[in-house]
């Protein structure tokens, strides 16, 4: 499978998306300049976190604009693959490519730390390979996390099955406690009505082998891959 990981100025994940692909996954990937506009050649792109343009103005407002998003879009109308991990779900959002917004946490605290995931859609090309409930553990990094959204956009998600991800305990539950940054629903990850672009707040590819503290993360690249 061929993936390609977009690069914009101030992206700083596309190493760690490279690595847990080419390395772990031994897939074919290859970087993408923002400036680049042909995506014909990829089954999945990925756009990694970082601080795409430095954040000004907000983040991912700025790399909206950049000539690869009306190729990303392109791509996504056509159905294939779209995976925007931190600052990448937050230019997703600015694209219109997800609905609602990442905010500001809601204790105002940048926060890098392990979180507990439970899987809400299983039946999606990126959790194929997890069981509906089950539970993950992945890293976040960020400061503007919180999603947000209406309260009519968030019944859509709900009805149509589109929330992803939701922070739990290491047993599932859905409290307060276990939101790290104030996400409406608790929720850490959204899909497409399509299905084939996800945005997702924690970083999969930092969890892709057990030296890093845990390898959940590759449920996510292989559920792409169909292993």
């Amino acid at each position: 499978m061929r993936f390609g990981v977009i690069v914009f100025p101030g992206t700083w994940s596309d190493r760690d998306c490279y690595y847990a692909l080419a390395e772990v996954l031994g897939q074919e990937v290859r970087y993408i300049w923002h400036k680049d506009t042909d995506l014909s050649g990829y089954d999945c792109v990925i756009l990694p976190g970082g601080f795409s343009y430095g954040d000004y103005l907000r983040p991912g407002a700025i790399a909206r604009f950049s000539p690869v998003m009306t190729a990303v879009e392109r791509f996504a109308r056509e159905g294939r693959l779209v995976l925007g991990i931190c600052n990448g779900f937050q230019v997703l959002c600015e694209a219109g490519l997800l609905p609602g917004a990442l905010i500001r946490n809601n204790h105002l605290q940048y926060r890098c730390q392990w979180t507990y995931l439970r899987v809400e859609n299983a039946s999606l090309p990126f959790t194929a390979a997890c069981q509906k409930g089950q539970v993950v553990k992945i890293p976040i990094s960020h400061y503007e996390g919180s999603y947000f959204a209406d309260g009519e956009t968030l019944r859509r998600l709900e009805e149509n099955s589109q929330v992803v991800f939701r922070y739990s305990t290491p047993w599932g539950e859905i409290t307060e406690d276990a939101n790290p940054n104030g996400s409406l629903s608790n929720i850490a990850g959204i899909v497409s009505q399509a299905g084939n672009v996800l945005g997702m707040m924690p970083h999969p590819e930092r969890c892709s082998e057990a030296i890093l503290g845990g390898e959940d993360g590759r449920l996510i690249f292989e559920s792409i891959l169909g292993v």
